[in-house]
């Protein structure tokens, strides 16, 4: 991974200071995904006022309250960030893979995200050299 990118993400990652191997392993592991637990330790570990526990349950309150608000209906959205909506998927005739049976599929409402404008700018960071003339 090249220089410039590992510091692009480093500042869209919050800015952690870290030098060498540790650095691209840390990236690295990153970029692939983030679970609860691990955004819980950076907010703990970015915020030192914040106690562990106390950055669990923000974390859970929050969540729960998007959870909530998204069961009964309700749009959210985070400026900056994105979008939550439910999309709604009409019934349909399936098949049973394994017997080729036909299968009605009921209705259902699915959770939908639309990331917003400056977190596409910054995930799509293009390079940015002199171009050739």
């Amino acid at each position: 991974m090249p220089a410039d990118r590992r510091s692009r993400i480093r500042g869209i990652l919050g800015g952690v200071a870290m030098g060498g191997a540790a650095a691209h392993s840390a990236m690295e592991d990153c970029m692939k995904s983030m679970t609860k637990s691990e955004l819980i330790g950076r907010l703990a570990a970015r915020y030192p006022q914040l106690v562990a526990k106390d950055a669990d349950y923000a974390v859970k309150t929050i969540l729960d309250a998007m959870a909530q608000s998204l069961s009964e209906g309700h749009r959210i959205e985070i400026r900056g960030f994105g979008s939550f909506s439910l999309s709604q998927r009409p019934p349909r005739i399936g098949r049973n893979p394994k017997s080729g049976e036909r299968v009605l599929v009921p209705e259902k409402r699915v959770p939908h995200f639309k990331a917003g404008k400056e977190l596409r700018e910054r995930v799509d960071m293009q390079d940015e050299g002199p171009a050739d003339a």
